[in-house]
């Protein structure tokens, strides 16, 4: 068995990669500024040096490969992002084919919240599981489904995306198109929007909402409470979808559980005749930020196995 393999998250504004063991031990762990300034060869650059960096500090022979988690759709085939809103000279680049031949060495690229997700299955909240949905809260809502211990991709690569499942007809209009989609009805940014809907102040940011649900604000706390309805709606269809015995959010939106959770859990119990009657759990992601660096440290692993 190879001694390590390098996870790489690849952010709008931060990039990380990690060496890790088989067991999920932290070897070595580097941090960058993603220069997307400087355009596409300066981040691919970066990211190059940072892996090269690990794998003379270890050894190149015990390095079983590299993953790299990364913002937008994956087409797996052809090893292409697409759509990606945060690195969009990345779209319909070979990123994959094009890091690997600078390295020499198997790379794997995967969406990030799909690293996330197996991040949590391999060394997180979903350890005890071999099926998982993970949510994403953040500036818009990822997700990512693990079936049998390994990411579910669908046809191309694209499953997964639950940010975009409709959670309110006709409602408010997403980027992607549709309309009332989960992410603009329980993300940072959609409550960021209610708070100016309802006049609690100019724009605020969900961190001071949160913090005006916490002062007693009426106005705040239906704002989360509008939001756990959303993600009750969402996690009672994936439950029924499923049938899984985990569901996980994550996110920096964790921070408000306690005014959205109720909300959630009572659309849940109502709208999901499975979850009322087995032992469904929805519950915290516990690796927060790092999730996606252990998903993606582990893929390596995976391809080996199989």
């Amino acid at each position: 068995m190879a001694d390590y393999s390098i996870g790489v998250d690849l952010g709008g504004t931060n990039l990380r990669a990690a060496a890790m063991d088989p067991s999920g031990r932290i070897l070595e762990k580097i941090s960058a500024v993603t220069p997307i300034e400087q355009g596409r060869d300066a981040v691919i650059d970066e990211m190059v040096s940072g892996i090269v960096k690990l794998r003379e500090r270890l050894g190149a022979s015990g390095l079983a490969g590299v993953g790299i988690g990364v913002p937008g759709f994956i087409l797996l085939e052809k090893g292409y992002i697409v759509g990606s809103h945060n690195l969009p000279f990345f779209n319909e680049f070979p990123l994959r084919d094009e890091i690997g031949r600078r390295l020499g060495t198997p790379v794997i690229l995967e969406n990030d919240a799909n690293a996330a997700a197996l991040g949590e299955k391999w060394m997180g909240a979903g350890r005890d599981v071999n099926d998982l949905v993970l949510l994403t809260l953040g500036t818009g809502i990822g997700g990512g489904v693990i079936s049998g211990g390994r990411v579910l991709h669908g046809f191309v690569g694209m499953a997964g995306e639950l940010g975009h499942i409709t959670v309110v007809p006709n409602g408010n209009p997403c980027g992607c198109g549709n309309h009332g989609c989960l992410e603009k009805h329980a993300s940072a940014t959609a409550v960021e929007t209610m708070a100016k809907l309802v006049s609690l102040g100019d724009n605020l940011t969900s961190r001071q909402v949160y913090d005006l649900a916490v002062a007693g604000n009426q106005d705040a706390r239906r704002i989360f409470e509008s939001m756990g309805w959303a993600l009750g709606v969402a996690l009672a269809g994936l439950v029924n979808i499923f049938n899984f015995p985990l569901y996980l959010l994550g996110g920096g939106a964790l921070a408000a559980w306690d005014f959205f959770a109720p909300a959630m859990f009572e659309q849940v119990k109502l709208r999901s005749f499975t979850f009322r009657n087995t032992g469904t759990r929805i519950d915290k992601a516990i690796l927060g930020n790092e999730a996606g660096l252990y998903g993606a440290a582990c893929l390596p692993f995976q391809q080996r196995e199989s």
